[in-house]
């Protein structure tokens, strides 16, 4: 889950042109890469592996990818994985996926829905009467689609003065094993006043997906989680996807995740590979790796995982901020600037920082992942190199 109050490393149609330029022009010597040539001919990705490698800094010392289109499935790593160690990075990692996780719980409201058990534009509050209410919430007045495209007003969580103290700064460290509820995060976000009233204005909120998750155990009796893996990464195949619970690793093969709990200048980069991933719940606790994730999103961009009418719901958008950014239900499209639009999700959570998607047809995807902190635009001169570089 990000300290961010805005987006949780969300896709964002940002001008990345600079960045693309430096990351292809930086020198293979950067990389300490391991790219497979499959069928793409004598230098595979080449464009992509020096972005990579480039999005790798002081504060994410490694990162992982894997791309597959029409001819085959290219992978790629750059930099340290273990800074104790020295080990590299590896292709093959699992890692946290952070806010990629919204995508999942999107897909299995959607699903719901499909299967006539729930409506989107039903009411918060008739799922969970007197849950959303305080300081101006009132779930009787925002509809779940709202929760799913942002719009609901919900105050974030992760803006909650508590909640930043106990996860976002180097008291963590002493709360890294804690468990959090949903009623818990729930309950600090009613603290505060709204941001806006329901449908009136745009604004990211970890809350709203709190609130989904808690919604897909009230309509199928189930935790979201057992219901994800039910329908999506059972079907699919996905092996290194989970939901982990309270479990505080990352499986093997893995490396160690990193993050400064403090803006000071000089502050420590702490390994945070391990905690107890409740603090992100339904709104971004997931663990996978970079095959599942493209397997994942081409899967659901090419009509595996939802019927026609619901996928079309999904990729209905809304302006979400400036820039010309807009936001689905879980899905996020950016427009590349060769032409296509890149359909997917962006994650933050300590020690990771992912960033996953797909073309519109489900025939072209990317995942990378980088074991820190990334600056936005270094992770999209990732993609516009794999889309886009000739």
């Amino acid at each position: 889950m990000s300290a961010r109050t805005g987006t949780a490393r969300g896709l964002a149609a940002t001008a990345v042109a600079a960045a693309v330029t430096a990351a292809l022009a930086a020198p293979a010597a950067q990389a300490q890469s391991a790219g497979s040539a499959g069928a793409h001919g004598p230098r595979p990705h080449e464009a992509t592996q020096r972005a990579l490698a480039a999005a790798v800094g002081p504060d994410a010392p490694g990162a992982t990818a894997q791309a597959v289109d029409k001819n085959g499935v290219w992978k790629g790593a750059s930099g340290t994985g273990d800074l104790a160690t020295g080990a590299p990075r590896g292709a093959d990692d699992h890692f946290r996926v952070g806010s990629v996780t919204k995508s999942f719980v999107a897909t299995v409201l959607l699903q719901l829905q499909g299967e006539g058990e729930i409506d989107l534009d039903d009411t918060v509050g008739k799922w969970l009467p007197g849950v959303v209410k305080g300081h101006g919430h009132d779930g009787d007045g925002i509809t779940v689609r709202q929760l799913l495209n942002h719009t609901s007003g919900v105050f974030n969580v992760s803006a909650d003065p508590e909640f930043r103290d106990r996860v976002f700064s180097e008291r963590f460290l002493k709360h890294r094993y804690d468990t959090w509820t949903p009623e818990q995060m729930v309950s600090l976000a009613m603290r505060h006043k709204p941001d806006f009233a329901p449908g009136q204005g745009w604004k990211y909120s970890n809350t709203n997906y709190v609130l989904a998750g808690m919604i897909i155990k009230k309509v199928t009796g189930h935790d979201y989680g057992d219901e994800i893996e039910r329908r999506v990464i059972k079907p699919l195949g996905l092996r290194a996807t989970s939901l982990p619970g309270t479990d505080p690793t990352v499986p093997a093969p893995s490396s160690r995740g990193y993050k400064k709990l403090s803006d000071a200048p000089g502050a420590t980069l702490h390994d945070l590979t391990e905690f107890n991933p409740t603090v992100a719940g339904s709104a971004g606790s997931m663990i996978s790796d970079s095959a599942d994730l493209n397997r994942f999103y081409r899967a659901l961009l090419g009509g595996r995982l939802l019927p026609k009418k619901q996928l079309a719901e999904m990729k209905t958008t809304v302006p979400a901020g400036e820039g010309g950014r807009r936001y689905g239900l879980g899905l996020e499209p950016v427009k590349l600037s060769c032409g296509p639009t890149f359909w997917g999700h962006g994650g933050d959570v300590h020690g990771a920082s992912t960033l996953a998607g797909t073309t519109a047809d489900g025939r072209h995807a990317l995942t990378l992942n980088l074991n820190g902190d990334i600056e936005q635009n270094k992770a999209f001169a990732v993609v516009e190199a794999e889309f886009c570089a000739k």
